[in-house]
């Protein structure tokens, strides 16, 4: 259940919050064509909400929290803290993410191309440029 201070909570509203970054990403990338436009917010999508573990030292000697939080975070504490274990495991998990959601943004373009479109060599262009339609005045009875 949804609790006040509560980790699902916190959750709930880090990914609703993720969704209006890419939503952004996505709109502040429309000078792109569509295939590296959808691979780039989709990967961007995978660094976002790639989880990762992590494993903190409590102040009492031999006891540690451990949790979830998103990969870029873990990874950003794991290299601020000169912390090799956690900067690796949240890098593999964060390049993962990338990778997955780069995948899905290749599979979305395939899936939306647009397979009935009809190629015209400049050789047909040609011939059709050749005989223009002839215009008519309009005329009024």
């Amino acid at each position: 259940m949804l609790f006040a201070n509560s980790t699902s909570l916190l959750w709930l509203s880090y990914y609703g919050l993720s969704l209006l970054v890419i939503v952004a990403v996505y709109f502040a990338l429309t000078f792109l064509p569509r295939l590296p436009r959808l691979v780039l917010t989709w990967a961007v999508a995978g660094a976002i909400w790639a989880p990762a573990s992590f494993r903190l030292p409590l102040i009492e000697e031999g006891e540690f929290y451990t949790g979830w939080a998103p990969a870029a975070m873990v990874a950003a504490v794991g290299f601020l803290e000169n912390n090799g274990a956690a900067l690796r495991g949240g890098l593999m998990w964060l390049v993962l993410g990338m990778a997955l959601g780069a995948l899905i943004g290749v599979a979305l373009w395939w899936w939306r191309r647009s397979s009935s479109a009809e190629y015209v060599t400049q050789e047909e262009e040609r011939e059709d440029d050749q005989t223009p339609p002839r215009r008519r005045e309009p005329v009024i009875n």
